[in-house]
């Protein structure tokens, strides 16, 4: 079993939907990320910056789920990231309503010594110099470097962005950030064309749609499954990254056929994370649940056809 350093936000989130709102409650990407990885038993560590209002329950609750926190900074006089968001009746589109730094504005990762070795890195969504400065002190290159990253990066800072993609074995991003990341509107077109830019792998992430993953000539798609009702997205696109860098970091193969048991696993835990508020519905998820969802992914996608 591999070693896996996540770096990403641990944050607050107040969340508005249709079903409801929240006030602040646990989120952020290197959260929902070590929780899914969590899932797969595996030696994982988060890296990550908090200021004195985080409870000491959340760093808790994240240490018994076997996630090493001593990479997680605390800023005793300083405030924790947040964020605030609205999503529009089709659960696809969103309004943010703050987002307040905080001490992520000076944010400095340090990898704990006993993960400078690590197999598998996760680069959650950050500044790319963040992200850059945590491949830098990796003592060896990584079996595994997987970067996920978002259209505000192409906005702000896409020079950056290019230099971290240029080190980096998988990207994952959405449709629409891929078609901006590159300029092209199909898929499989803006797919080449990252892989020029240096990632082996392309993970292309469609929401309720599913997934693709691409590799050389190589395509897969992963659907998701139909669910009876989307209760909060958020952070469903760094559960399915955690799910899929977890699975690996379990297994410790990287080839394009076990990747593809990746994607199902991060699409089966992605499908868990939006049926309730924030975390909740993953800090409470049994294996026993998560076997009878692949299950269902199983029934979903298998069938015989004769061919004439």
């Amino acid at each position: 079993m591999s070693k896996l350093v996540i770096v990403g936000t641990v944050a607050f989130d107040a969340i508005e939907t249709p079903f409801g709102k929240t006030d602040k409650i646990l989120g952020g990407a290197a959260t929902y990320i070590g929780l899914a990885a969590s899932q797969f038993n595996v030696d994982a560590s988060v890296v990550s910056i908090v200021g004195g209002d985080f409870p000491q329950e959340y760093l808790d609750l994240l240490s018994n789920k076997n996630i090493d926190i001593s990479g997680v900074e605390i800023i005793k006089e300083g405030k924790t990231f947040f964020w605030s968001g609205k999503y529009h009746n089709d659960m696809n589109t969103r309004d943010t309503l703050a987002t307040e730094l905080n001490v992520l504005a000076d944010f400095n990762p340090v990898v704990p010594s006993d993960f400078k070795n690590a197999e598998v890195v996760m680069l959650g969504n950050l500044h790319p110099i963040v992200q850059l400065s945590v491949l830098d002190q990796m003592e060896s290159k990584p079996k595994l470097a997987i970067l996920d990253t978002m259209n505000f990066w192409m906005d702000c800072a896409l020079e950056d962005l290019h230099n971290v993609i240029k080190r980096i074995d998988v990207i994952t991003i959405n449709d629409e950030e891929a078609r901006q990341l590159t300029g092209e509107y199909s898929l499989v077109v803006a797919a080449q064309k990252i892989h020029e830019m240096g990632p082996k792998y392309v993970v292309i992430k469609k929401g309720e749609h599913g997934a693709l993953l691409f590799h050389e000539d190589n395509v897969f798609y992963a659907p998701a499954l139909p669910l009876k009702e989307v209760f909060d997205p958020t952070g469903a696109g760094d559960t399915f990254a955690g799910g899929f860098a977890g699975y690996l970091a379990k297994t410790g193969d990287i080839s394009f056929e076990n990747m593809k048991n990746a994607v199902i696993y991060g699409s089966t835990l992605a499908s868990f994370c939006v049926e309730k508020f924030g975390t909740e519905r993953m800090i409470n998820l049994k294996s026993k649940e998560v076997h009878q969802r692949l299950q269902e992914f199983k029934n979903l996608t298998q069938f015989d056809i004769e061919l004439t």
